[in-house]
């Protein structure tokens, strides 16, 4: 029996419905116009090794809590971040309050807190609410880093 966890994302591109993995390799792309789909899953303190420490993409993390107004602000412009940069990474929101090994194992003091991840390793870290276009820049520049790091080694 097959028990890999998907999650159906909308196509920015065509409009058509795609399940994706939560936890795979690669980049998914649309079934119909091959467009690349952003990939936003949840993970928890089971999950979150193989959906997030094993990616081959670089991971945008939200640590946020239910309660959190700002959390609730911040959402809407991850999953923006996330359609921009379709293709290029992953968000993956962590339920601190349901996960407190993922909350102290990233000593998380304030939500929303942000982790970019790269193969499962914190290349930038940020608490607090912003705007879309400024999150988008903030991943952009940790990718950057990432990228020229990975040059020099």
């Amino acid at each position: 029996m097959n028990t890999t966890r998907t999650t159906t994302v909308t196509c920015p591109n065509c409009g058509r419905g795609n399940r994706i993995p939560v936890a795979a390799k690669g980049r998914p792309k649309c079934g119909h116009c091959k467009h690349p789909l952003p990939w936003i899953v949840d993970a928890g303190d089971d999950d979150f090794a193989e959906v997030v420490d094993n990616a081959t993409t670089p991971v945008v993390v939200d640590l946020w809590a239910t309660w959190c107004g700002p959390c609730r602000m911040v959402s809407p412009a991850l999953e923006q971040v996330a359609r921009d940069l379709a293709g290029r990474i992953k968000l993956v929101k962590v339920d601190v309050d349901k996960n407190p090994r993922l909350s102290r194992r990233f000593e998380v003091q304030a939500v929303p807190t942000l982790l970019v991840l790269d193969q499962g390793e914190t290349v930038a870290r940020q608490a607090g609410a912003a705007p879309a276009h400024v999150l988008r820049e903030w991943v952009e520049q940790a990718m950057a880093g990432r990228q020229t790091a990975a040059g020099e080694r």
